[in-house]
């Protein structure tokens, strides 16, 4: 089964916008397909910002698809924050990416780059818990290097993913479970591309937004260094999720820009 089985038979109206999408590889999930080509269709504007999505029935014609891939496709979209669903009245667009986004961000790994991002909140968040209990000077001096070097990426205007990963790497060691670290590295591929993306956004955004990023790490190192293990969970997951949130070009996030200690509201932790 594939995505483009009833698609050349699409013609105008809502509909008419999901139409011209392309083959895609029988070997690709298929809610990820979907996911991936109304993402690249709300990007492209061809999906506008408040813009109604076919029924699930419809979406199921459409891609010649069950009804559980369309909804494990919507249920994603979201997550993201992409699409809003407004009982007995459908699923709408709720916000548009920024062009750089598909530009930037894998082909044909969209959806695993934004999972990771989900898996990342769990799996960082109480590695930051752990190091607040359980950090050593020696752990304490390898996240301040961290930091360190992320201050001179910032003054350099280098992207820095290198940094980036080498502050929550330091994070995992501290946890004093090497399997937080093994996590880390066996997600590297997922987690460098999710960086690259973020960092290169903000990189293109303001100095301003750079500073916001660099709070919340330093937010997260101090934590650590208070032996506050709550604190350090909570600012861990909420970096992260606001580093989804920025590469996804969440209109709140330009606000934070002017208050890096104002949350998102977006993750209860």
């Amino acid at each position: 089964m594939t995505l483009t089985a009833k698609q050349t038979a699409l013609q105008g109206g809502e509909e008419g916008a999901l139409s011209g999408l392309g083959p895609v590889r029988r070997s690709e999930r298929l809610a990820d397909q979907l996911y991936e080509r109304i993402v690249s269709q709300i990007v492209s504007g061809t999906l506008p910002t408040g813009e109604r999505l076919p029924s699930e029935s419809r979406l199921c014609d459409i891609f010649g698809v069950s009804r559980p891939i369309v909804r494990e496709a919507i249920i994603r979209l979201q997550a993201d924050g992409l699409v809003v669903t407004r009982h007995g009245a459908g699923t709408f667009v709720a916000r548009r990416p920024k062009d750089e986004f598909l530009r930037l961000a894998p082909i044909g790994g969209v959806a695993d780059l934004m999972r990771c991002y989900e898996l990342r909140i769990a799996l960082e968040g109480e590695a930051a818990y752990l190091a607040a209990t359980r950090r050593t000077p020696a752990a304490l001096a390898e996240i301040d290097g961290a930091l360190a070097a992320l201050d001179q990426v910032i003054k350099s205007h280098a992207v820095g993913v290198d940094a980036d990963h080498r502050f929550h790497v330091a994070i995992a060691k501290a946890s004093q479970n090497a399997l937080f670290a093994q996590g880390l590295d066996a997600l590297s591929a997922h987690i460098f591309a999710g960086m690259h993306v973020a960092r290169s956004l903000s990189l293109g955004h303001s100095a301003q937004r750079l500073a916001v990023v660099q709070h919340e790490h330093e937010a997260i190192a101090n934590a650590i260094r208070a032996a506050d293990p709550e604190l350090a969970r909570e600012t861990m997951r909420r970096h992260i999720d606001n580093a989804r949130a920025r590469i996804l070009g969440d209109a709140s996030t330009d606000q934070n820009d002017a208050d890096p200690q104002q949350p998102r509201g977006t993750l209860d932790v």
